[in-house]
């Protein structure tokens, strides 16, 4: 699959529906036969990115599948709040598993359908973070080495928001979380730590390991579309920002998402076969402050003294993902 760049100054609109290009350019969203999966009236807070990335996410891949798709969820926000007993917000075969243990459901998901002689049914595993990078790593990871048919959906929203914002392997340094706190001579999480489960993956040489963000909602249906057109172990891991954990405006979701690309802060990208195959580039690189300094998370970085070291470390890192996936525009 080739993906193509909508240039929404040339349609006059930046609406969902897009209603001024031809049918084969829309998005999924915009088709009055959308699945819908995640359905209205689930309990996400006002604002959530992982609602939305979700949202989009299931409904392409329905649609690349012809509805023949079934979800294994790892506890975590996205199960919480979707199905409060008794109640479900899913319109598709969805199974709820264990914090750590998805990437195996989903794995013995497949299998089941393979030995039913149903290989038109294809199966996705999603959780948050923390189920992914942290508590469900290994069986992710043996998922990956096995090759086993199944896309596995990562929505990162950077700490475990669903039991009180604590730090997960994919918090981002001195972010505050409730057990990364800002005090002490380096108020927030530590540098050197955490994992890059994108990276990870590809060491793992699977078919396909993409970035994606919900700032950029077509190039994450792109992705997931193309995922469902390859057999194997697939990831995508996407930036889903969460207000109330980050101390965000809930109006500003996809404003931080869209700053954290351009800042070089999280880099989009595809992979195949363990090989970068593409990268969504920066037209002009923007400060990390103007990604941080929304956040109250980072609110400690910029009080009477700002903590400049420190701003200038994080700017490092930013520079470090522009470099490595050649991320600016020549």
């Amino acid at each position: 699959m080739e993906s193509s760049t909508i240039k929404f100054y040339q349609t006059g609109t930046f609406t969902v529906g897009n209603r001024l290009l031809s049918p084969e350019w829309r998005s999924v969203q915009s088709d009055v036969q959308r699945s819908n999966s995640l359905n209205s009236g689930h309990r996400a807070c006002q604002g959530c990115g992982e609602a939305l990335g979700a949202r989009y996410a299931m409904d392409a891949a329905m649609a690349a599948t012809h509805g023949q798709l079934i979800a294994a969820n790892a506890t975590g926000c996205l199960e919480v709040f979707s199905t409060p007993y008794p109640e479900t917000s899913w319109q598709m075969p969805w199974i709820h598993s264990l914090f750590g243990n998805t990437a195996s459901v989903a794995t013995g998901i497949a299998a089941a359908m393979k030995a039913k002689g149903r290989p038109e049914v294809r199966v996705i595993a999603q959780g948050g973070d923390g189920g992914t990078t942290d508590i469900g790593f290994g069986c992710l990871s043996g998922m990956f080495e096995r090759n086993d048919d199944v896309l596995y959906i990562c929505y990162d929203n950077e700490a475990y928001m669903n039991t009180g914002v604590q730090r997960s392997s994919a918090t981002p340094p001195s972010a505050r979380t409730a057990t990364t706190m800002s005090v002490g001579p380096h108020p927030g999480n530590e540098f050197g730590t955490g994992k890059n489960v994108p990276l990870i993956a590809m060491a793992h040489e699977i078919p396909y390991v993409a970035t994606a963000t919900v700032a950029d909602l077509r190039d994450l249906e792109f992705k997931v579309k193309k995922a469902m057109s390859i057999h194997g172990a697939r990831y995508i891991h996407i930036f889903v920002p969460c207000p109330l954990g980050w101390g965000a405006a809930s109006h500003d979701t996809i404003k931080l998402a869209r700053l954290a690309v351009e800042s070089g802060i999280f880099p989009v990208f595809e992979a195949e076969n363990g090989k970068v195959s593409r990268v969504s580039k920066i037209r002009r690189q923007v400060p990390v402050e103007d990604y941080l300094k929304p956040q109250r998370r980072f609110a400690h970085l910029f009080g009477k003294s700002p903590d400049v070291a420190t701003i200038a470390r994080l700017q490092a890192r930013a520079d470090r993902n522009i470099d490595r996936f050649c991320l600016l525009e020549n």
